[in-house]
């Protein structure tokens, strides 16, 4: 049988780890015996081990090198552990060049992405001269936001706040812009997005819709010599063309009005390029309602959807924060008015700060809802603020037309919730209240704030103490729904059509019956021919 050890029975060298066995006896056997054990031994430790790739004699070796260079104290006790400092050593990535290998850390990086923030360019005292004789500066003060919403746990935290605030900062160094707001922040599957809210300085949206005019005159020029070309070219004969007739598209509202009152910029990381968002269109509102998507944080990316939608992420990006907005951005009642010069109308989309405004206590804001009202008009059905008629047409038209556009003129105007209504007559969803009011603290409500949470679109907040308040969103961007998103189905399939005797294609006949129809046609090619003659022999 095989023996514990590395030696057979008839192998030199076994019996040393016997008890009772010494070699230093002063009798050995055989000197070339011993020799030969030891070598035998000194192999075994050489061994090579097929995990690791090391042996148990280098070890030992390196482990009393260490031990014999450093000489701690209690060796016997920590044996193990300088054995695992040996090991680890042993695996340690080898430098293929004479200096170290710099290692860049996780925070060396983050560092290097805001480092731009905090430089400090020299057009920015000029800018802040500018302000100064411009009366409030544009920049906001997302610290002081940041720590009223703190109170009751929501927001960022303080570092990721700063980095913001300095962001806005550059932004506002290289865009014209009038004010400035942090909107809130959108998450994505990659990346995600810090929205701006901003308002441009009189002038610089005329100017732009004055570029894109320049751009559609030259395109329509193109187009009419492309046209030109195509008459001088023969004519061809042209397909049936169908009688269709799609809807009229809804034009979108101007630059500064309804959904598109505001620009928005969006940088996926305090320190990264802003990028200026397009205006929405109704169509991307209409169609932002029957679907949910998850944001990637690429502007570029295309949103796969039934049905389309009409554009990329960006513009799904745009048609969301609008619809966020008209629904959640709230303010105490009675802090806005209507301008006193301009009468009070449905479609009213101004209004003013009401300097007279004496701000409730905290403990009416939380216990009536009739103390907050909607400042930002809502987005009708039709994807607009104000309703418009799609199929208004010149004067010129024909009297059937004229008829076509009075039937469609007999559908009711669309009209929604005037502004500055109060959020108590927001709807709710079943049993669920459409908002959801709570103090901040009830242990200190001499000091506490307000805090309003929507509940039809989760991480929507906003606060008010005194007369400061603000609106702030932080979520994925979708609206709540009591039952699982079902996409919408396609249209069902266009029906056969009908078959008929017209239409239907007849039997091949037999080879008897055609037989039997050449007979019958030559039968009377024949009988025309006897009459032919007959009537030319009586003449």
């Amino acid at each position: 049988e095989r023996g514990h050890g590395p030696y057979q029975p008839h192998e030199p060298g076994y019996g040393l780890d016997q008890a009772g066995y010494s070699p230093y006896e002063d009798e050995i056997p055989d000197p070339q015996t011993r020799m030969l054990a030891i070598k035998n031994a000194k192999a075994y430790l050489l061994k090579t081990s097929t995990k690791s790739g090391l042996n148990l004699y280098d070890h030992f070796a390196n482990i009393l090198t260490k031990i014999l260079d450093e000489q701690p104290t209690n060796t016997v006790d920590i044996i193990e552990n300088i054995s695992k400092d040996v090991k680890w050593a042993q695996f340690r990535k080898k430098m293929d060049t004479l200096r170290d290998e710099h290692q860049i850390l996780p925070t060396f990086e983050a560092a290097e992405k805001c480092k731009a923030l905090f430089i400090k360019e020299g057009g920015e005292e000029e800018h802040e001269d500018v302000d100064e004789e411009m009366g409030q500066p544009p920049l906001p003060n997302v610290m002081e936001t940041a720590f009223y919403f703190e109170q009751a746990g929501i927001g960022l935290n303080k570092d990721e706040s700063y980095y913001i605030l300095l962001a806005l900062k550059n932004l506002v160094n290289v865009q014209p812009i009038q004010t400035c707001r942090f909107w809130g922040k959108i998450l994505g599957l990659e990346m995600n997005y810090i929205v701006a809210e901003v308002q441009l300085r009189e002038g610089v949206e005329e100017e732009e819709t004055g570029e894109e005019g320049e751009e559609t005159i030259v395109e329509g020029e193109k187009e009419a010599g492309e046209a030109e070309e195509d008459e001088q070219k023969e004519k061809e004969p042209e397909p049936p063309k169908s009688t269709y007739k799609p809807p009229p598209e809804i034009p979108k509202e101007a630059n500064g009005t309804g959904t598109n009152k505001y620009v928005y910029f969006v940088c996926n990381e305090p320190g990264k390029p802003w990028v200026r968002l397009p205006p929405v269109t109704p169509a991307q509102i209409v169609c932002a309602r029957q679907i949910k998507k998850f944001f990637t944080g690429q502007l570029d990316a295309p949103v796969v959807s039934f049905p389309p939608f009409p554009g990329n992420e960006a513009n799904y990006l745009r048609a969301q924060i609008a619809r966020i907005s008209a629904g959640t951005h709230i303010s105490p009642t009675g802090f806005y008015q209507f301008p006193e010069d301009e009468e009070e109308e449905e479609g009213a989309d101004t209004y003013e700060e009401n300097p007279e405004f004496e701000p409730p206590p905290v403990a009416e804001m939380v216990e009536s809802l009739a103390t907050w009202a909607h400042h930002v008009k809502g987005i009708l059905k039709q994807g607009r603020c104000i309703w418009i008629n799609p199929s208004q047409k010149s004067e010129e038209n024909d009297e059937d037309e004229e008829e076509e556009e009075e039937d469609e003129e007999e559908q009711q105007e669309e009209r929604g919730p005037p502004l500055l209504t109060l959020i108590s007559e927001d709807e709710g969803m079943k049993n669920i209240p459409a908002w959801t009011a709570q103090a901040s603290t009830n242990l200190i409500p001499e000091y506490s704030v307000a805090i309003l949470q929507s509940n039809r679109w989760p991480g929507a907040y906003a606060f008010a103490s005194g007369r400061k308040f603000e609106n702030i969103y932080f979520g994925w961007g979708h609206k709540y729904s009591l039952e699982s998103h079902t996409p919408a189905l396609p249209p069902p399939a266009e029906a056969e059509f009908p078959s008929g005797p017209g239409i239907t294609e007849t039997v091949d006949p037999t080879v008897e019956e055609e037989m039997a129809f050449k007979a019958a046609q030559e039968e009377a090619l024949a009988e025309a021919e006897e009459g032919e003659d007959e009537e030319v022999e009586d003449d």
